[in-house]
């Protein structure tokens, strides 16, 4: 453990945040000199951030190391070919960092390394070699459209990425429990809140996803949970109880009336012979790689588009514009409808299922029907859960009330299936001598993002408060006066005590006045702080501090190696 004084220390504190930043850990990480910005998305990690990011990384690789996984090192450099076997070359789309080499080949940065894995995984031939869990941890590039909040949304970053792969569903379903519970213990030893989700697969395709959420304003995700039941799902996935609805009949037949000027779900609200939002039918036109399609929701509830690309597998997803939609259903918006459409694929929302007695547009402008039967008047609708689910609807599995959470995303595993191993031609002959393809599982966790989301739930007005398993620093030791003889001995005593007992410890020696060190090291978040002062050292007694309480207690020279080991012992239980 090398010697670590602060005036030999590059830690840049910063009286003032950055103009530009949002999010507490993006502020307090540069003030405390954690991190710089070379440019958008792209962070320089100074001495400070680089220890905190290995104290998670080493959480990180104990708990994978603990469950039996391997750790690789893989290139974060890959030919495209590899992509385009698996077919994510299309679907990452600009996300992606892409360039050529000199010999004009297409060269990718990797965003993740399913193919790399299950590639290597080609090489087992034997159901003996079963099951295997893989894992490293690399540098990953996302050509994010819009970095933001420091390190929780960037386009450079090392992420934890591990890989089982399973004879057949059970040893999944297996591998996958086993993260699930390492993943608990890292968060727990990060000190994160971390709820796990039901969460969509997106892009990494598979047939089923979990999300581990930290609750924070920081975050991008939205996160619906019961307090009833604990029912917790990412909005991409949550569903809510739609309450029982007593139609009318509809009549025989859906009647078509004039709506001169309705253009919105509320003008037909409002018009004499309208209908309530929640009677209506919205129909969107969209254009599923390349198809246009229409989408029928309720007229109060809104369309989910993470759900609706899970759900028909398209990765191309836009409204169609004024001029397709003409085209195909001969009106402009506002007067659209699914009734009577037998050209073009409909998917209608599960809220619409028996529904009758609804009003919707008629496919010509300034026209629209009422009396719509859905069962009834649309044609061989393709039915799926679609719509957001809102706070205050009611949980789907107990009733009880929803609410809506915004989160950091900090960890996500996925249960992948076969998509990436037959892609590499993996296969291995089972106990009969028949040849099979394993079954995949993904699991990340990003180091950067975790650092910043454990900076974004433990601060304060005075700056960072570590818990004692990342920080960059157990103790500091600070004399209030280098100058002073007495205090200078007991401090460099008590360092070099601890030290020697494995804590680790920053010394604070600069010639600087007390005010700014005590605020220094509040600042930088170490979670003890052992004041050196003229006045306590008189009476044979140091401070001790505990930062995220601020309770100081009074210690005496001769045990304060001991009882400092064993509170940050303690702590770090």
């Amino acid at each position: 453990m090398h010697r670590m004084r602060w005036s030999d220390s590059f830690i840049p504190t910063l009286r003032e945040p950055p103009a530009d930043a949002e999010a507490a850990s993006h502020r307090l990480l540069v003030r405390a000199g954690f991190v710089r910005q070379l440019h958008s998305g792209h962070y320089s990690l100074l001495p400070l951030g680089l220890r905190v990011h290995r104290r998670v990384a080493d959480i990180v690789r104990a708990e994978m190391d603990a469950i039996g996984a391997q750790e690789f090192l893989l290139p974060a450099m890959h030919p495209a070919a590899l992509w385009q076997r698996s077919g994510r070359w299309d679907v990452m789309g600009a996300e992606m960092f892409r360039l050529r080499d000199r010999n004009d080949v297409d060269i990718v940065l990797g965003m993740t390394h399913e193919e790399v894995f299950a590639l290597l995984a080609a090489e087992m031939s034997s159901y003996r070699e079963l099951p295997q869990t893989w894992y490293q941890i690399q540098t990953k590039f996302r050509d994010e459209p819009r970095p933001k909040s420091g390190l929780l949304r960037v386009r450079e970053f090392a992420m934890k990425d591990s890989y089982s792969f399973d004879i057949d569903e059970a040893g999944l379903d297996a591998s996958f429990e086993i993260h699930r519970e390492a993943y608990v213990r890292i968060f727990g030893r990060l000190g994160l809140d971390a709820m796990a989700v039901e969460a969509s697969s997106g892009a990494m395709g598979g047939s089923a996803s979990v999300e581990f959420m930290v609750a924070s304003p920081a975050g991008e995700d939205d996160v619906a949970r019961c307090g009833a039941c604990g029912y917790r799902a990412n909005v991409e996935r949550a569903r809510a109880a739609v309450p029982p609805i007593d139609d009318p009949p509809s009549g025989s037949a859906p009647e078509r009336f004039p709506t001169p000027g309705v253009r919105t779900i509320a003008q037909l609200s409002d018009f004499d012979g309208g209908a309530r939002a929640g009677r209506q039918i919205k129909t969107m036109v969209m254009v599923l790689d390349d198809e246009v399609t229409l989408v029928a929701l309720r007229g109060d509830h809104q369309l989910n588009l993470q759900k609706l690309a899970d759900h028909t597998g398209a990765t191309d997803i836009r409204p169609a514009s004024a001029a397709e939609t003409v085209a195909e259903l001969g009106a402009n918006p506002g007067s659209l409808g699914a009734v009577g459409v037998d050209h073009l694929p409909v998917y209608a929302d599960e809220a619409l299922r028996g529904r009758r007695s609804m009003t919707t547009g008629a496919n010509s402008d300034d026209w629209h029907y009422r009396g719509v039967d859905v069962g009834r008047d649309l044609i061989d609708p393709r039915w799926a859960d679609l719509r957001g689910v809102s706070a205050g609807e009611a949980c789907i599995e107990c009733g009880g009330t929803l609410e809506i959470v915004r989160c950091i995303e900090a960890g996500h595993i996925f249960k992948l299936g076969r998509r990436y191993a037959e892609a590499m031609g993996v296969s291995v002959l089972d106990a009969d001598g028949i040849a099979r393809t394993p079954i995949m599982g993904s699991y990340g966790i990003g180091i950067g993002r975790a650092m910043a989301a454990v900076a974004e739930t433990h601060y304060d007005d005075r700056g960072l408060c570590w818990p004692v398993g990342v920080a960059p620093f157990d103790v500091v030791v600070t004399v209030l006066d280098p100058a002073d003889p007495a205090q200078s001995s007991a401090s460099e005593v008590l360092y070099s005590e601890l030290q020697r007992r494995n804590i680790d410890c920053l010394y604070d020696d600069r010639v600087l006045r007390p005010g700014v060190k005590l605020a220094d090291a509040e600042l930088v978040g170490i979670p003890y702080r052992v004041t050196v002062g003229a006045r306590s050292l008189a009476q044979g007694n140091l401070e001790l501090t505990e930062r995220s309480t601020g309770e100081t207690q009074m210690i005496e020279v001769g045990e304060a190696p001991e009882l400092v080991v064993a509170v940050v012992t303690a702590a770090s239980l």
